[in-house]
């Protein structure tokens, strides 16, 4: 039994259905509210919150492969519950920042939780992406209404990585031997700017879409409005306030598990449009 959280997600979403068809099950996903989920049949849903472990337990039984998404919750009571389930294995989604800015409060974060994960006893499978596409997803209310976008950094290149790449290393290493015991930095296949995922989410609706580049610090008010400033600091400090090679640096991960070149940001500008219309 392989057990998917986060399983209406980005990443989630997308792992299920190409677990499905490559004939992995039996599956689980789990979801906070599974009167809302909508899984595949054959995908059977159970609910659970992160918050409360406890609850944690019918979903876990019987699981033997476990995707987890990291800093939902306890993640030490999380993982403790896996291995007393006897789960076997565990694909983590972390982040690049644990290697590109370890400085960073939320990067260490990422690290604690891995190191959690490396002495649980259970075999594991680290997976870092770097910034995703879906965060474009911020916009869409702006862009739906006509009005401008404003982000810092518009000519800061980053090699944005589609969930969906990040899904299917997840499948492979949940599914394919030689994965246990590796950790794997994931990116798309170039660098995009925010300029530039602006003029392609714009070319999809056929339609002019305003933008403006701001200054870090306006965008930081409006940050830590959602985030906190501690994470608001820390969000533009990887977008463009202080990148390095690391992490600018485009990796050819994504085909070298997965044997598929990673989408480009347009790929997922195209499948997302009606969420911008």
């Amino acid at each position: 039994m392989i057990l998917v959280t986060g399983a209406t997600g980005n990443i989630g979403s997308a792992l299920l259905k190409e677990l499905q068809a490559c004939g992995a099950g039996p599956l689980r996903g789990l979801t906070r509210d599974a009167a809302r989920a909508a899984f595949s049949e054959g995908v059977e849903v159970v609910e659970g919150d992160f918050a409360e472990t406890a609850s944690l337990k019918p979903a876990l039984e019987g699981v033997r492969s476990l995707f987890l998404v990291s800093r939902l919750g306890s993640d030490a009571d999380i993982l403790d519950a896996a291995r007393q389930a006897g789960v076997e294995h565990v694909v983590l989604v972390s982040s690049i920042t644990v290697q590109t800015h370890p400085h960073l409060g939320p990067a260490g974060e990422n690290l604690a939780v891995e190191r959690l994960l490396k002495d649980s006893g259970m075999a594991w499978t680290i997976l870092r992406p770097t910034q995703f596409a879906s965060n474009a997803m911020m916009w869409a209310a702006s862009i739906r209404d006509g009005q401008t976008v404003r982000m810092p950094y518009a000519d800061t290149g980053l090699p944005t990585i589609h969930p969906a790449d990040i899904a299917s290393v997840a499948r492979v290493a949940l599914t394919e031997p030689g994965h246990r015991g590796q950790t794997y930095a994931l990116t798309g296949p170039e660098r995009v700017t925010v300029r530039q995922q602006v003029e392609s989410i714009a070319a999809v609706l056929g339609r002019e879409v305003p933008f403006a580049e701001i200054s870090r610090e306006e965008a930081h008010a409006q940050m830590t409005a959602v985030f906190g400033a501690g994470a608001a600091d820390a969000v533009l400090d990887v977008t463009g306030g202080d990148v390095n090679e690391a992490l600018l640096q485009v990796r050819d991960t994504v085909a070298q598990v997965t044997g598929s070149v990673a989408r480009p940001f347009q790929q997922w500008a195209s499948e997302n449009a009606a969420a911008f219309r």
